[in-house]
């Protein structure tokens, strides 16, 4: 059952309450007793739980990426080095010319 939040228009006392969908919006205040409770406009609160789409497909999407090995971090600087070397005396760099 959703929650919805109404505010009084006379006095300004304001409730949240467990309703149904299908149960007819509150107008009498609990507070002043005028008719002048109204359905405030909230955003939805409900949170997802145990295993099935969110926790598997959506939970950790966009967190942090995983660091890279040094191992290949190494590798992939000799790599730079190597096309730098071969660059080099081609008269691809103003130490060649």
């Amino acid at each position: 059952m959703p929650i919805y939040e109404y505010r009084c228009g006379a006095c300004g006392f304001q409730k949240e309450f467990l309703q149904r969908v299908s149960d007819a919006p509150l107008t009498d205040c609990p507070e002043c007793g005028k008719h002048t409770l109204n359905k405030m406009v909230t955003a939805a609160g409900f949170q997802l739980k145990g295993s099935g789409w969110y926790a598997t497909d959506f939970k950790d999407k966009g967190s942090a990426k995983p660091k890279p090995d040094a191992a290949k971090s190494a590798d992939t600087a000799k790599k730079d080095e190597s096309k730098a070397e071969a660059a080099c005396g081609a008269g691809a760099c103003p130490a060649c010319n």
